[in-house]
């Protein structure tokens, strides 16, 4: 028999994890994690050589340099699978005032994410930058290894009520914990690795970087997973001492 007070942290301890899932998911498959705005470019000239920047962002090979200039320049948005940047729907750049703007995407492929990151983006000749090459596989994996743990966390837990039992929930508790490390620093690698890449590319003038909504709900995420492996531990922790205490007093 559970008592209330258990039962009632272990329910809220699956909604806070519940929760904290989705915004994780939701983070790692949509590219708000960070965003540029850039000004308007006028000029036939200028517009030609932002079409090709577009076209070799589409269509080219993956190139560190390549791809950040253009979403320096064409209010991109990145995040940790897609690259996106906003481009006029009419081929016509210059010779519309009011143009209509959409989201053009590309991802990046699994072996995109390991390739490794130059002292010099684009050039290969400089020497491989050892700290952005693993700050940048560590945030493509670390939420990944969240999911992992939260998924395996979900499995413990559901055999854990088909034995009607709580000795689990200790382990549970431990692998949220976990969860929630990884999160946080899945937001720390990344931040750390954006800096890094603007110390080594230096914005153009006039634009500016800012934190996109994505970031903000892995970041959420975190301290969510924490506070329900808090209530899972202290469910077991209590269960334990209870279940000790009960024991002692048959015995005597």
């Amino acid at each position: 028999m559970v008592d209330n007070r258990y039962a009632t942290a272990l329910v809220i301890a699956c909604v806070l994890s519940l929760l904290a899932t989705v915004y994780l998911s939701v983070a790692i498959g949509t590219q708000h994690w960070y965003q540029y705005s850039s000004p308007t470019v006028r000029g036939e000239a200028n517009l030609s050589e932002l079409r090709s920047l577009y076209e070799e962002f589409m269509e080219g090979e993956f190139d560190e340099k390549t791809y950040s200039d253009t979403l320096f320049r064409l209010n991109g948005t990145a995040g940790l699978w897609w690259r996106c940047v906003l481009v006029p729907t009419t081929p016509l750049w210059y010779k519309e005032p009011d143009l209509k703007m959409e989201l053009n995407c590309r991802s990046f492929t699994v072996p995109e994410q390991f390739t490794p990151k130059y002292k010099e983006p684009g050039n290969h000749n400089s020497g491989e930058d050892m700290l952005r090459t693993y700050l940048w596989r560590c945030q493509f994996l670390l939420p990944l290894g969240s999911l992992g743990l939260v998924v395996l966390a979900a499995l413990t837990g559901f055999l854990a009520c088909l034995c009607r039992s709580l000795a689990p929930t200790l382990g549970i508790g431990i692998l949220h914990l976990l969860a929630g490390l990884c999160t946080l620093a899945t937001v720390c690698c990344y931040l750390a690795g954006m800096d890094l890449l603007h110390r080594v590319s230096m914005l153009p003038d006039k634009v500016d970087g800012s934190l996109g909504w994505s970031l903000y709900l892995a970041l959420v995420s975190s301290p969510l997973h924490m506070m329900a492996a808090a209530l899972l531990l202290w469910a077991a922790r209590s269960h334990s001492q209870n279940y000790y205490r009960m024991t002692a007093y048959r015995v005597a």
